[in-house]
């Protein structure tokens, strides 16, 4: 289900001040919206890609902080969430996005999803996304309007775990990283199809962390402005019937968990 140009209007309207990412406590800016994220890309974006954006083989270097300690998925894996008792099966592509999937498989296998709430949930006038994945939602005690601006605190560190913003266009031999880029010249390899499943951010390109959202229809407007990394594969008529406030049961890695890759594990 593609939103056509009339509907995308009335989309932007209407959401105007919708967040795919809730930004952290250490963050003083505001959740970017579809509307501010064609703003941006109009801005950012001039000439090639390749020479605004890090590719993954400078990625052993510092260029982008932090990048060399990030897990990794090197392949494919799956999980199976479950909400409300029923399942969701989810694939998802280490090739094309070995950050953003490996972040997301290593925070199931910490159990950072199970018994968080989905908070943000919007399908009028246009179906449009499911969004969860804010670890403050596990506590009931927490205010809804608190909700969508938490992010994964390494228990480790006890700082917040950022990913880069990660998107491979068609034709590059590996993704590109930190900036936004127009789409509609340059497509990508994982674009916002019904049933993908991407990482929410804030305005930053590289503030994602834990949350995360489903697309309820074709999305191509985000497209090289949020990463996707993979897709539902059984269940999508589940996470149709997501509601706001339903909670995730249980996630869990039921195939290619060998494929996670963790520095210094």
């Amino acid at each position: 289900m593609r939103l056509k140009f009339p509907q995308f209007l009335v989309a932007l309207v209407i959401i105007g001040a919708l967040a795919l990412g809730g930004c952290s406590t250490q963050q003083a800016v505001s959740p970017s919206s579809p509307a501010a994220t064609a703003s941006s890309t109009a801005t950012e974006t001039s000439g090639s890609t390749s020479t605004e954006a890090t590719s993954v083989s400078q990625t052993t270097s510092e260029s982008i902080p932090g990048m060399k300690d990030l897990p990794r998925l090197e392949g494919q894996a799956t999980v199976v969430m479950t909400v409300k008792g029923s399942p969701i099966t989810i694939e998802l592509d280490g090739t094309n996005a070995p950050i953003t999937a490996g972040n997301f498989v290593d925070l199931v296998q910490k159990g950072v999803y199970d018994g968080t709430a989905f908070h943000r949930v919007v399908r009028d006038p246009q179906p449009f996304v499911a969004q969860g994945g804010d670890p403050q939602s596990k506590d009931p005690a927490v205010p809804a309007n608190r909700l969508g601006t938490g992010s994964f605190i390494d228990p480790d560190t006890k700082k917040v775990r950022y990913i880069p913003l990660e998107i491979k266009p068609k034709g590059a031999a590996e993704p590109l990283y930190n900036k936004t880029f127009d789409a509609s010249s340059q497509a990508v390899v994982l674009p916002h199809k019904q049933g993908v499943i991407a990482m929410a951010r804030s305005q930053q390109p590289d503030s994602a962390s834990s949350q995360f959202y489903f697309a309820l229809a074709d999305l191509s407007f985000l497209d090289g402005n949020y990463a996707v990394f993979g897709k539902v594969t059984e269940g999508f008529d589940v996470v149709n019937k997501i509601q706001q406030g339903d909670r995730i049961d249980s996630a869990k890695v039921t195939k290619g968990a060998e494929n996670l890759k963790v520095p210094g594990k």
